[in-house]
């Protein structure tokens, strides 16, 4: 192909060559020229002449390529310069844009900057100058016309009816007759829009109106039929707008259902703005009513009712008095019975506490409202809010408690630190309890009385709801934004603020600077104003407690307490607001407080002072007083049968009564109590211990408070539950400390020790024996492992007390215990037994500050009675109880046994029986 197409060809013979290219070729881009040829092809086929067609054909490629290469070339120049121009044109075109849009960017900015903003805002105040006049001639003329042509129209009928005896005039009175109808309907209209936004100007014209008719009677008889209509338009546009806006479609089925179902459809969400737009709205309708009334009482002062000469005058003005005054009570109470079918429209049980909270809030202000306005006591609302509180609180508790058994099922009573100026008044859900007011004030006036509150320079007088919100804004605007503070944090780094890193950045966490003088001196007394005398014998308790607390972490006095008890005392606090807010239900909510209180107690009883082995062994570990509270906590709360414990005693009971219990719950498996190594757990028994002592102290704190919101009939039930629960917290340091001196010694092996010392000896001893020794090393361990202990945990002088007095008590127990167990004894023996104790008890008294030691008598008693005669010793078994049968025996035998005969001994020995025999 390229040699035919590099060799010369004549012109016309290429021509012909290219004339001789079939039509088909140039029909169209689609034509598929192999497939023509292919199709041309005859069904037997000879090699030559396919050679002789397909060089022709390529003879006729050739010479297409060689004319279009021709065509190509002649027209080179023109195409180079034509493409010159096109780019000279696109270069001028770019530049042309670029001035355009920055000649048209400098006009925008001009026209912003000038035209719009200047000129435009001059245009804007000459027309609104314009319009204010014509706005104002405009309401002229109205009022002229109104007046004017009712004045014409009563004037005219009372002309017409002269004359009606003129057919002509008879028609002209039917025509005024009807106009009149048609004002009075107008006037109506205008009437009925005094109901939402009273104007005073629009309201005078409007009674001026009515008199003119004398119609001021019907005036006030259609304004109550306005208002009520207005009430019951109101809410309905109120809450059937949240329905339709949460039912998100163009449904129109709400429109046409009864105001009472339209409140079952307001959504959980939705709940608390609707209610809260409710109460805007019906107050828009209440203070249009109270203006009215200021209307009429200002024109009373103004214009004084005549006395005589016009009775008709004297009987509207007293008839409208009247009917106002009456009028109060009935929209209130029509009031009342909307928001009550918005109240009972919803199961409010599942709600969040705090939104709970705001509708209890909003609830309370509308009663405030009531009060203001008609001197209501709105007994259906707080009838409605009850059955919605008592509903809502059962529901509440419930799911507290069990969140309570979760908590101290995965509490591992470690400490949790706190400053050491911890107070709960400085806990979010106390921060009412600051402010210098009577609990039966709801929070909502409250926070209207700190904020709100307009009060005049001279006699700081306070204004109504009324007053204050006539003109402008709304007593229900800023509640819903209206949050507390933030919490204070109360939290330390860890439990101790000794070292100088935490006093550089803790150095004011024992400042008072930002504490309320209210709040330093814990309680006031609301009604007199007193600081109980506890404050300062909890000062005095203090300041020992820093002198003598068994710790070596000098200047840690941080309360002892753990999370759970942290999440108890909000609870109570949660609780406390609301019985704040809605006082019907205080009783119930007292009642739920000490349950939080009765379960913590009884959870740590059972989680570390039940042990039945060590409890019989323990006399008087357990008050009658605190084993009755046991009992009644476990028979009134803990459900016993779903864990197959007490099923003989304590059964579930009907079902609304097991509703109410809660499942016994079951210490941490993390909480290890087995490890001698520390001391059987006792830093996680101190934390818990000390932490429900240190949740009683504040239950005392509040005492005050709860009393004084409690009923009258009900307060017994108060008293008896700070006089036989609250009060025994502390009591149950002895059980719980009593399982940690009862393995904390070896008693076992001081009696095999013991057993081991020869007792008859004939003279006189002065080393005593080495069990002595053996059980003064065993206190010295004893006494080191506590202060290991209190490295962790501070260890408070109470249980540090009872510590030691358990565990001095046990070993003077196994002393005698080990004493009567001896066979034979000289008087030599006895002197030796005291030598020991003496020993004893002088090396003790250098390792324990406690004075007396426990059960000292105990002992020297019993050593002492080997001593005594037949008859002594018969007195003795009479007044020493506390001895055991056995060792009561062992002093007739052995020390007695040498020197009275058969018979003698027999009648010791059955005046003991007779002692044990009701204990069998």
């Amino acid at each position: 192909m390229r040699e035919m197409r590099e060799q010369p060809i004549d012109p016309q013979a290429e021509q012909e060559i290219i004339n001789s290219i079939q039509e088909v070729y140039y029909s169209n881009d689609s034509f598929d020229m192999v497939q023509h040829e292919l199709e041309k092809l005859p069904p037997e086929l000879n090699l030559q002449e396919l050679e002789e067609y397909r060089d022709k054909l390529k003879r006729q490629q050739a010479a297409v390529s060689k004319k279009v290469a021709d065509l190509i070339l002649e027209k080179q120049p023109s195409y180079v310069k034509e493409l010159e121009r096109v780019t000279s044109l696109q270069t001028n075109l770019q530049l042309a844009a670029v001035i355009c849009t920055n000649a048209r960017r400098q006009l925008s900015i001009s026209k912003e900057d000038f035209t719009e903003a200047s000129l435009g805002l001059l245009a804007n105040q000459r027309r609104r100058h314009l319009l204010t006049g014509l706005l104002k001639s405009l309401r002229t003329i109205k009022t002229l016309v109104t007046f004017v042509s009712l004045s014409l129209c009563l004037e005219c009928q009372k002309a017409a009816s002269t004359f009606k005896h003129y057919s002509c005039i008879s028609e002209l009175n039917s025509k005024l007759q009807d106009t009149l109808e048609q004002i009075e309907e107008q006037l109506d209209v205008a009437l009925s829009k005094t109901c939402k936004h009273f104007d005073v100007s629009h309201y005078t014209r409007v009674q001026l109106a009515y008199t003119l008719l004398e119609k001021t009677q019907t005036a006030m008889d259609q304004l109550h039929m306005h208002f009520t209509q207005a009430i019951h338009n109101t809410v309905f546009q109120v809450v059937l707008g949240y329905v339709e806006l949460c039912a998100g479609n163009a449904d129109t089925k709400f429109q046409k259902m009864q105001y009472k179902d339209l409140c079952t459809h307001i959504t959980q969400d939705s709940y608390v703005p609707c209610l809260s737009d409710l109460c805007k709205a019906l107050w828009e309708v209440m203070l249009s009513y109270h203006r009215t009334m200021q209307w009429h009482e200002e024109q009373d002062k103004e214009e004084p009712p005549p006395t005589t000469g016009m009775p008709e005058a004297v009987v509207d003005h007293s008839y409208v008095k009247k009917k106002l005054e009456h009028g109060l009570t009935r929209i209130w109470q029509e009031v009342q019975l909307k928001v009550k079918a918005y109240l009972l429209g919803t199961d409010m049980s599942n709600f969040k506490y705090d939104d709970f909270i705001v509708v209890l809030d909003v609830i309370s202000r509308l009663m405030q409202v009531g009060e203001e306005f008609c001197g209501s006591k709105s007994e259906l609302l707080q009838e409605s809010i009850k059955r919605q509180s008592v509903n809502y609180f059962k529901n509440y508790h419930r799911t507290r408690l069990e969140e309570l058994r979760m908590f101290l099922e995965n509490e591992t009573w470690e400490l949790c630190p706190v400053k050491s100026n911890f107070n709960i008044a400085q806990l979010h859900e106390f921060k009412f309890m600051g402010q210098s007011r009577s609990p039966s004030v709801s929070p909502s006036r409250q926070v209207l009385s700190s904020q709100d509150q307009v009060l005049s320079s001279k006699d700081q007088e306070v204004l109504s709801l009324f007053q204050h919100f006539s003109q402008e804004g709304n007593p229900f605007e800023r509640h819903i934004d209206n949050k507390d503070e933030e919490t204070e944090d109360v939290l330390a780094s860890n439990g101790y603020e000794s070292d100088e890193l935490e006093k550089c950045v803790y150095q004011d966490y024992d400042s008072d600077s930002d504490v309320p003088d209210e709040l330093k001196q814990d309680y006031v007394d609301e009604q007199t104003g007193d600081v109980p005398l506890k404050r300062s014998v909890q000062k005095e308790t203090l300041r020992s407690r820093k002198k003598s607390d068994y710790s070596l972490n000098k200047g840690s006095n941080a309360p002892i307490l753990t999370n759970t008890t942290l999440n108890v005392i909000r609870l109570v606090g949660k609780y406390i607001q609301m019985m704040n807010i809605l006082k019907p239900i205080a009783f119930d909510v007292i009642h739920c407080v000490s349950q939080l209180f009765d379960y913590y107690l009884y959870a740590v009883y059972t989680f570390f002072g039940r042990n039945d082995m060590y409890e019989s062994s323990g006399p008087g570990l357990i008050s009658s007083r605190l084993r009755t509270t046991l009992n009644r906590i476990q028979e009134s709360l803990i459900q016993m049968d779903s864990l197959g414990e007490g099923s003989s005693t304590v059964h579930g009971g009907p079902g609304e009564d097991r509703k109410e219990k809660v499942p016994s719950p079951h210490l941490s498996q993390l909480v290890v109590l087995t490890a001698s190594e520390t001391l059987y757990g006792l830093a996680q028994r101190v934390v818990a211990t000390e932490s429900l002592v240190f949740l009683a102290e504040q239950f005392e704190f509040l005492q005050s408070h709860l009393d004084t919101m409690m009923p009258a009939a009900k307060k017994p039930f108060l008293q008896q539950f700070y006089s036989q629960t609250v009060s025994t917290a502390s009591e149950l340091r002895k059980p719980i400390y009593w399982v940690v001196a009862a393995k904390a010694l070896d008693y076992e092996q001081m009696l095999l020790l013991m057993a081991g010392v020869k007792w008859d000896i004939r003279e006189i001893m002065s080393q005593h024996n080495v069990y002595v020794d053996v059980l003064l090393k065993e206190f010295e361990e004893f006494n080191k492992r506590l202060g290991d202990v209190s490295r962790h945990v501070r260890v408070p002088l109470p249980v540090s007390n009872v510590l030691w007095e358990h565990c001095i008590r046990l070993a003077n127990r196994t002393l005698v215990e080990g004493y009567g167990n001896v066979k034979k004894c000289s008087n030599e023996g006895r002197a030796l037994m005291q030598l020991d104790f003496q020993q004893f008890l002088m090396k003790l008294e250098k390792l324990t500050d406690m004075r007396p030691i426990p059960d000292k008598d105990f002992v020297e008693t019993y050593i002492k009675a080997y001593y005594l005669t037949e008859n002594d010793m018969e007195q003795f078994i009479k007044n020493h109880r506390e001895y055991s049968m056995k060792q009561l025996a062992n002093l007739v035998n052995v020390c007695l046994g040498s020197h009275i005969n058969k018979k003698a001994r027999q009648k010791l020995l059955a005046a003991i029986d007779d002692i044990d025999r009701p204990k069998r």
